[in-house]
């Protein structure tokens, strides 16, 4: 689903484990890693997708993990122009996203990543909280780094360690080469 402002709608899982280390995944055939995430369908709750992304790309099932929390708003973030698809309606310019926070209350045996058809990952590893924030590709990362940090109480109740700061994005302009001043 695309909203009126070009934004798919998508949920975000975030899988912690009880030291507090995050799931990271593999896209499959890429060296690109990520946390797993999907699109809601029409006529279907953030909660539903939830799930039913977190069967077809992890393979848990609700009984293998334990739902902690979720953001309190939608975060978004747009796709650099080069990926943007002009030739599809609607355009899809980018995704908000509720991100969910689960505890894996299964085994790791459970996790799946050739659980369905096609599968979304080839790999995956339990990694410390904040490094996603610094490998995630670039144009994800100021909502990674808004949901791990919205969502760490929940994981550290007595305090989260350190998030780390996140660059200021370049707003200057340069100067058109030859233009006289």
């Amino acid at each position: 689903m695309i909203d009126s402002e070009g934004f798919r709608a998508n949920v975000g899982i975030i899988l912690t484990n009880d030291e507090g280390s995050v799931f990271w995944a593999r896209r499959i055939g890429q060296n690109a890693w990520q946390f797993p995430q999907g699109g809601i369908r029409h006529n279907e709750t953030p909660e539903e997708a939830l799930y039913r992304e977190l069967a077809e790309e992890v393979g848990l099932q609700p009984e293998h993990v334990e739902l902690v929390g979720s953001t309190t708003r939608w975060l978004r973030y747009h796709l650099p122009r080069r990926l943007i698809r002009r030739n599809r309606k609607p355009v899809c310019i980018g995704q908000k996203q509720l991100w969910f926070m689960l505890r894996l209350v299964g085994d790791e045996a459970d996790v799946r990543l050739d659980a369905s058809e096609r599968p979304e990952f080839d790999d995956w590893c339990w990694v410390d909280y904040w490094k996603p924030v610094r490998e995630v590709v670039f144009f994800k990362r100021r909502v990674y780094h808004c949901a791990l940090e919205e969502l760490a109480p929940l994981v550290f109740p007595e305090g989260a360690p350190e998030p780390p700061s996140m660059p200021r994005p370049d707003r200057t302009r340069r100067r058109r080469q030859g233009a006289s001043g």
